[in-house]
């Protein structure tokens, strides 16, 4: 178990970075969509600032970034590219999860090389593993493996056959087959696509209980488990396409200022911006001040309450839900600009494709509601359902 009760925080370097990278991440936005996955430039430009580590448990050689310090370079690689934000939240989870849980052996293979491995995958709609002598047979179907066709290593939960136990398999892409069918709405260079594991062997070390608390490297963020990491992730993500959305827009409207009959001279749609960034701005509050808190706590040596699992979840679901009200504004007031091939448009299609996330689906807003108005005592939250 970490030895270390503190979170770690690595400074303002990472955040510079991934700054330093929104000019290409913005050049080659477009080729990434028309291929359905990032492009190799700004692959290895993230690479080679580091982004990829910046989950990765400080022993590994990573940055083990605090909640705070992910949400703001999550944020930011969004606002340049909500593709790219979303492959490097996934990844990095991944990646750092792996770094924190996994057995010393298994590490050993997967951090031993000069870059950092790229680790994508999904943990949910399990597959099933067989336990065999020092380790598993995995076989199913995945979903949804955000940035898989830059990764080395696919991330798959299962169920370890003859129990209820969910664990997390970490498999080398040899053993994965991809089925190549990311013809989607949005969020086309994510190369989301689905996958298949047929019998591959995992070796006990490759695998760790999804629901584990109890890191055996890195500091207090990994406390937290999977789930509530994941958090983290589209609430970053939440806040960057919706500060782009509404900069984008001011922008439209300031280009066609002084012309009849525009945006720029309409009362209506002053006062309709003025709502929609007062909306935005409100919902990013929470997810500072909610995540905030868990800092605390954490920084403490403690674990999560239940009213503040609570509120890591509904902050995430309100943001998006305000993301979806925001992305409709935006795109009603581009008119034309909106409906043709461009920024405005691939935003609009992006932001309808994050805010369908499991993660802020309607189930956990009702157990939130449920729990804040006293009627969950005693219960406990379980992925995203409270039970007793």
């Amino acid at each position: 178990m970490s030895d270390t009760p503190r979170l770690h925080r690595a400074g303002r370097t990472l955040l510079e970075r991934a700054r330093d990278l929104r000019t290409l991440i913005e050049s080659e936005a477009g080729r990434a969509e028309a291929e359905g996955r990032l492009t190799t430039p700004v692959v290895d430009a993230l690479h080679e600032a580091g982004l990829f580590g910046g989950w990765v448990p400080v022993p590994l050689g990573g940055a083990e970034l605090s909640p705070g310090e992910l949400l703001d370079v999550f944020e930011e690689l969004t606002y340049a590219d909500p593709s790219t934000g979303w492959v490097v939240m996934a990844t990095t989870l991944e990646n750092g999860t792996a770094g924190a849980y996994l057995g010393d052996d298994a590490v050993e293979r997967l951090f031993k090389g000069p870059r950092m491995p790229l680790i994508a995958g999904q943990g949910t709609r399990p597959g099933v593993a067989v336990p065999e002598n020092g380790g598993f047979r995995l076989t199913g179907q995945w979903s949804f493996a955000s940035g898989m066709y830059h990764a080395q290593y696919a991330h798959s939960a299962a169920v370890v056959e003859g129990t209820d136990e969910v664990r997390i398999f970490i498999s080398p892409m040899e053993d994965v087959k991809i089925l190549g069918n990311w013809d989607v709405l949005g969020l086309r260079a994510t190369g989301s696509v689905d996958y298949t594991i047929d019998g591959a062997f995992v070796p006990q070390s490759q695998s760790h209980d999804f629901a584990t608390t109890e890191p055996l490297r890195g500091g207090a963020i990994f406390r937290l488990g999977l789930l509530d990491q994941a958090l983290i992730c589209h609430s970053g993500w939440a806040l960057g396409i919706g500060r782009r959305l509404l900069d984008e827009l001011a922008r439209y409207a300031a280009a066609r200022s002084g012309r009849p009959g525009q945006l720029a001279g309409s009362d209506a749609f002053h006062a309709g911006f003025a709502r929609t960034e007062a909306r935005f701005r409100a919902a990013s509050a929470l997810i500072r001040e909610t995540w905030d808190d868990v800092e605390r706590t954490l920084d403490a040596g403690g674990k999560l309450g239940v009213r503040q699992e609570t509120m890591v979840r509904l902050a995430l679901n309100h943001i998006t839900s305000t993301i979806a009200e925001v992305a409709g504004f935006v795109y009603a007031s581009g008119g034309t600009t909106s409906l043709r091939d461009g920024l405005v448009q691939r935003l609009f299609r992006d932001a309808q494709a994050g805010t369908a996330h499991i993660l802020s689906g309607p189930q956990a807003l009702q157990e939130c509601g449920r729990e804040l108005a006293g009627l969950a005592e005693g219960q406990s939250w379980v992925v995203l359902a409270l039970e007793g």
